[in-house]
């Protein structure tokens, strides 16, 4: 594959991922509206998020069963470093937390500031290189772009 062919294949590989960003992203209300019409039915914020967690880790199991991933060597699940394990607790409180704000807030407002937290977070992980990300700089356009999304979730909240 020639140069040119290759940066085609990269550039056409990133729209993909974009595509799967946007898509993973729209599923984000659904997943809060779904498990807020489930906790209404079981009668409890947190017995909502244990069965979503349980649902997705019994969808999770069946594909690794379907498409026989490989399991890794003992040597390698003891090299994961301690905050490596805290992922699914992170994960099972933003699934209650989407829980209950979505309840209070609606479903705009829920994923406008989850959004504004998710951004800032992210500016500091990217410049200070944190578990396991990449340093990339803070810069005035990327403070600039944070901004507006915190300007832009005050404005979902109010109206």
């Amino acid at each position: 594959m020639d140069e040119r062919a290759k940066q085609r294949y990269v550039a056409g590989m990133k729209w993909m991922y974009i595509l799967l960003a946007l898509v993973a992203g729209a599923g984000m209300p659904l997943q809060a509206g779904i498990n807020m019409r489930l906790r209404q039915s079981l009668g409890g914020s947190t017995l909502a998020a244990l069965v979503s967690f349980a649902v997705g880790t019994l969808c999770l199991l069946a594909y690794v069963l379907a498409t026989r991933v490989p399991m890794p060597s003992a040597g390698s699940v003891s090299d994961v470093p301690w905050w490596g394990w805290t992922g699914g607790a992170l994960g099972a409180f933003f699934v209650f937390s989407s829980i209950v704000l979505a309840a209070q807030l609606g479903a705009a407002a829920t994923m406008a500031w989850l959004l504004a937290g998710q951004f800032l977070a992210a500016l500091v992980l990217d410049h200070y290189g944190l578990v396991s990300f990449a340093v990339r700089e803070v810069s005035w356009p990327r403070i600039l772009g944070v901004g507006l999304l915190i300007v832009g979730a005050l404005l979902v909240n109010k109206y």
